[in-house]
């Protein structure tokens, strides 16, 4: 695998030269869902139309939909058969993304299979932790699936080095890179009067409140100031209870999101089960600086210690990171953007124009 860093830039002229494509992403995530997923897929699809290349969405608003036993708020598709085969004869795409491992992804896959069309797929969440955090099941018998639905792909895109590394190990190879932006026009820093009546400093979490988000390792923390947690998620009302010390806002979009991110002094990443972390792009291109702990998504994204911590000491890190420079921390972020990784993406995509031809 060649080594690529997430905050590499990707010249502009280098996308004048890619033909118009018309390109199907398939997604079993999507709105109301508030994740890292249906972000990327959004907002990669706006920056492909902006290169004149035609974007099909696949994702549950077309289909009947159930909730996910475990996660509610995730509509599982049903009537995907042969509902998506069709879709996909009447747009005929050149390439074809499956960004989810659902039920949408699954027909899709088994589909271009049948047909003989060369698809590529994403791996953007480490579902096998979040199961064996609930249900007693192995992380390695989850993770034959995952080797079942990824390998046949053209390429198995991760947004960073360690995540390949990671999936190598586990018998998911031929990864490619797909990288992740930050829209730096809406994240940006904003006066921080939002939060100006809490005592300083404040320390922000951001993200769904769940359990295999280790918000409990952030709201342990014995540290100054006041806890911000920005979001929604199962673990609330009991965090709530357990926590009444620490603010609980609830979910926030667009630019009241980013007047949270740029009010606090630092934002906690507890996470140690993510791929990435869009939220750490967003808090930089705020000018908030990030602690976190030394893992995959983290070590990748934060590479240079003027911007965020990383320590196994989450409390260390904190302490450390609040007052790492604004500036220093809304020119870094402003490297990733959302045209660079369309671009990436288009490096890894597939040609099927001969098949419907």
């Amino acid at each position: 695998m060649s080594v690529i860093h997430t905050n590499e830039k990707i010249q502009p002229q280098s996308l004048d030269s890619w033909d118009q494509r018309k390109i199907t992403i398939v997604s079993d995530a999507w709105h109301p869902q508030v994740n890292g997923v249906v972000r990327t897929v959004e907002a990669t699809a706006v920056a492909l139309r902006e290169l004149d290349h035609q974007v099909q969405i696949l994702n549950p608003s077309e289909f009947l939909t159930v909730p996910c036993p475990m996660y509610p708020e995730i509509r599982l598709s049903l009537d995907v058969w042969p509902r998506v085969g069709k879709l996909l004869e009447e747009f005929c795409p050149d390439s074809i993304l499956i960004a989810t491992e659902g039920p949408l992804g699954i027909a899709a896959r088994n589909y271009c299979i049948s047909k003989g069309l060369k698809f590529t797929t994403n791996f953007n969440t480490k579902f096998p932790e979040y199961i064996r955090l609930r249900v007693p099941i192995p992380e390695r018998w989850s993770y034959k699936y995952f080797q079942w639905f990824h390998n046949p792909s053209e390429s198995v895109l991760v947004p960073t080095e360690s995540l390949a590394t990671y999936l190598h190990e586990r018998g998911i190879k031929n990864t490619g890179w797909w990288s992740r932006g930050v829209d730096i026009d809406l994240f940006r820093p904003y006066d921080e009067s939002i939060l100006q009546d809490l005592p300083r400093p404040i320390s922000l979490y951001v993200g769904r409140i769940s359990v295999e988000k280790n918000v409990n390792a952030f709201l342990d923390l014995d540290i100054p100031g006041t806890k911000v947690l920005v979001g929604n998620g199962p673990a609330m009302d009991k965090l709530k209870s357990d926590y009444p010390e620490a603010i609980f806002v609830g979910e926030k979009h667009g630019q009241e999101l980013a007047q949270y991110y740029s009010a606090g002094d630092v934002l906690v990443f507890p996470s140690t089960t993510d791929t990435f972390g869009l939220v750490l792009l967003e808090a930089l291109a705020c000018g908030t600086p990030v602690a976190a702990y030394p893992v995959c998504g983290p070590i990748d994204v934060i590479r240079d210690n003027k911007v965020g911590i990383l320590d196994n000491d989450l409390q260390k890190a904190v302490i450390a990171a609040i007052g790492l420079r604004s500036d220093d921390c809304r020119n870094y972020a402003a490297q990733f953007s959302w045209r660079n990784c369309a671009a990436s993406l288009l490096s890894n995509l597939s040609n099927n124009r001969s098949v419907w031809n």
